[in-house]
């Protein structure tokens, strides 16, 4: 209890006083047009005409209470003033997102109920606004007044009869105390009643929690696969440059013609990876980037050749026709071969490097073996490595429903076996 008063105390106690009764004078202008039924009706009773004209006001502040807009001025004045925790409005979020309005579960809009809670905010905040003003300023005025009786004020209680009114000297000053600490009291309790009701007007409802949810697990996973594309194109650039300059520098005086091809490839691989660099990096800044590198399985044989120009043997293994994988599923397979290879640069003991994609209506098997030192499982020459390759590509793989098999074949060798299904299960 004591910790939820103490940030009231702090200062948020007045500014909020002053944000309710700011409210109750933004319902003024209203006022003229509520008093419409009194002056249609002239002769209906005061307490008719009385009922009419708040019954009409309250109407018209319900309306201005349904725009969006309203809406998110209100969240943006209680954050400040209140100084209540709450996040922007769905649609809000997702336009800055870059997400596209009404897609799925996180629409901006909350049916039913759901859109009739910031006019019942407003209503409450200019209730409460009116009510806080009205009282705390009878209560401070009285509080000047009363000590020195000016204007012949006098305070009285009188119950069932019985009457006591404060004389001249101490008891009219302790009752100008009293209603200055009324006053202050008064500020605290509505100050407190608007903290309260913002989270559960002004707040996301349960639709919105779930769709604020689900975006932010959309936007992790795009981080994810964002990650997963940046180390599988780094990872394998930087192993593949590394090993080239080392055969461009061996080569530089014995084969000129072979050290110039091995630095190309160095330029070709790196400005390769500088563009998935870029696209990434846009990604993550929530820049609007430009066309994500599509590589896919046409991609194929540059990347061979670019591991024969860093000195690799490879063996390539190919059947079927790859030209029927698309989309997504081709972008993946080019990169689970390109980690692959990337492995095995890093961790082979020299030998060939088997590759074989073999496509097929219904399935499509990717494999990558390559020679390990002797029972090791990394060879003499290995990088280090994070370990986050192996596992990113049994994500990848279980996002698209296949299989995986990753480990020794035979005292020297070491397997990745992957099997994809060509058309998802529904």
């Amino acid at each position: 209890m004591l910790r939820g008063i103490r940030p009231l105390l702090r200062g948020s106690t007045y500014s909020g006083a002053l944000f309710a009764y700011c409210g109750a004078l933004a319902s003024l202008p209203l006022l003229p047009f509520a008093a419409l039924p009194a002056v249609v009706w002239p002769s209906a009773p005061e307490g008719v005409q009385f009922a009419l004209t708040v019954l009409v006001w309250s109407v018209l502040i319900g309306l201005i209470g349904l725009a969006r807009t309203t809406r998110r001025v209100l969240i943006a004045c209680a954050r400040r003033m209140l100084a209540v925790p709450l996040p922007d409005p769905v649609g809000d979020e997702r336009r800055r997102a870059g997400s596209p309005p009404g897609d799925g579960a996180a629409s901006s809009t909350a049916p039913g109920a759901d859109r009739l809670r910031t006019p019942l905010w407003l209503l409450s905040h200019v209730a409460l606004g009116w009510a806080g003003a009205q009282l705390s300023i009878l209560l401070f005025v009285a509080g000047l007044l009363l000590p020195g009786g000016w204007a012949g004020a006098e305070a009285g209680v009188s119950v069932n009869g019985w009457s006591m009114r404060a004389e001249s000297g101490w008891q009219s000053w302790a009752a100008a105390l009293c209603c200055l600490l009324l006053a202050a009291v008064l500020c605290l309790g509505v100050t407190y009643a608007l903290r309260w009701l913002a989270p559960r007007l002004l707040g996301p409802s349960s639709a919105e929690r779930l769709a604020l949810a689900a975006e932010r697990e959309r936007v992790l996973a795009e981080r994810n696969r964002l990650a997963h594309e940046l180390h599988d194109s780094i990872g394998h650039t930087l192993t593949a440059a590394t090993i080239q300059a080392a055969v461009a520098g061996e080569m530089l005086c014995a084969d000129p013609v072979a050290a110039r091809a091995a630095l190309r490839s160095i330029e070709e691989s790196t400005r390769a990876a500088l563009e998935d660099l870029d696209y990434v990096l846009g990604m993550l800044r929530e820049e609007k980037a430009g066309t994500a590198p599509a590589r896919t399985l046409a991609d194929l044989p540059e990347l061979l050749d670019r591991l024969r120009h860093a000195g690799a043997v490879v063996e390539p293994e190919l059947s079927g026709d790859c030209a029927q994988v698309q989309g997504t599923l081709s972008r993946a397979a080019y990169r689970i071969l390109q980690e692959g290879l990337t492995n095995a640069l890093r961790h082979g003991a020299g030998g060939p490097i088997g590759v074989k994609v073999a496509a097929a209506p219904d399935s499509l098997e990717l494999g990558v073996v390559n020679r390990t030192g002797a029972g090791s499982g990394t060879g003499p020459g290995a990088f280090p490595t994070s370990g986050h390759g192996l596992h990113g590509l049994c994500e990848r793989v279980r996002l698209l429903h296949g299989e995986i098999e990753a480990g020794p074949d035979g005292p020297e060798h070491w397997r990745l076996a992957v099997r994809l299904p060509v058309r998802l299960p529904a």
